[in-house]
């Protein structure tokens, strides 16, 4: 009888581990199938012009998207400025200070806005920022996609922030460190691996957005000077190329396509190895 239970369960390992392989077989084949298929139809515009050379006027073959990759760092690179701090201080503060009551509240509100979805944020940063203006902007699609970016910052922060042992906090204020000191001193650089990770993770994902820049930041033919004009993005030149007539546009946003995805998959890759070394580099 125990044999024939043993040798059941032996089958039955067998048959969850092989379809579990499977999946994972599928899974990386369906990236590595997207990579291809953007490459495949988009190698011919992959080359120097397309890194560094403006677009080309309509109906004339050639050209690049050097203003779109600029365009699309100016915009990450205030999302960011943006995003981050005020994610990052509301996550410590939900962690480490507020209380039982109004952290549930927050966090409530926090997982509401996480769940907006991104066109309705881009048509909120254009009635609070585009239409006062009365143009788009560069700071209109940060403001956009910094807003996105709070609600998984919050998280972020205070998930990594909790997961420290309460001996290290007690340990600070037993030397008479303050609360603020022992936060910012010992409890937030214990956990700098993930919080610096998770931040790239949320950075990954707002990289692709497209709605909200659609009501933002528009899009430029030419080089956007400072930060309240117009300014190409590559999600909206991806957009703009792929609904276009001509072949030759339609091969440089596939060609778009692969440098951005190659981008996320960098940025996730790079968050993956910091996360993998942060526990390792705490106990040495």
């Amino acid at each position: 009888m125990m044999v024939e239970i043993s040798r059941q369960r032996k089958v039955v390992n067998a048959v969850m581990l092989s379809l579990s392989g499977l999946c994972t077989v599928v899974v990386i084949a369906v990236l590595f199938f997207i990579l291809g298929y953007l490459l495949w139809h988009g190698i011919s515009s992959l080359n120097l012009d397309f890194f560094t050379k403006l677009p080309k006027p309509s109906g004339e073959s050639g050209g690049g998207m050097a203003n779109a990759i600029v365009g699309s760092g100016k915009v990450l690179l205030l999302a960011t400025a943006i995003g981050v701090p005020v994610g990052f201080l509301a996550g410590v503060y939900l962690a480490e200070y507020s209380g039982k009551a109004f952290a549930f509240l927050l966090r409530y509100v926090v997982d509401l806005l996480n769940g907006v979805p991104s066109i309705v944020i881009g048509i909120v940063a254009y009635a609070v920022v585009v239409r006062p203006m009365r143009h788009y902007s560069t700071f209109a699609g940060g403001l956009a996609l910094g807003i996105m970016m709070i609600p998984i910052a919050v998280r972020t922060t205070e998930e990594f922030l909790r997961a420290i042992p309460n001996s290290l906090r007690e340990g600070a204020l037993a030397l008479g460190a303050t609360k603020a000191k022992t936060v910012f001193t010992v409890v937030v650089p214990a956990a700098i691996s993930g919080l610096v990770s998770g931040m790239m993770l949320n950075l990954a994902r707002v990289a692709g957005e497209t709605a909200p820049l659609l009501f933002t930041a528009l899009g430029n033919t030419f080089w956007s000077k400072g930060w309240l004009a117009p300014t190409a993005t590559l999600p909206v030149m991806i957009y703009n190329y792929a609904i276009a007539p001509e072949e030759d546009l339609h091969k440089q946003a596939w060609a778009a396509g692969f440098v951005l995805l190659t981008l996320v998959l960098l940025i996730n890759v790079t968050a993956r190895v910091i996360i993998a070394r942060g526990p390792a580099s705490a106990r040495r």
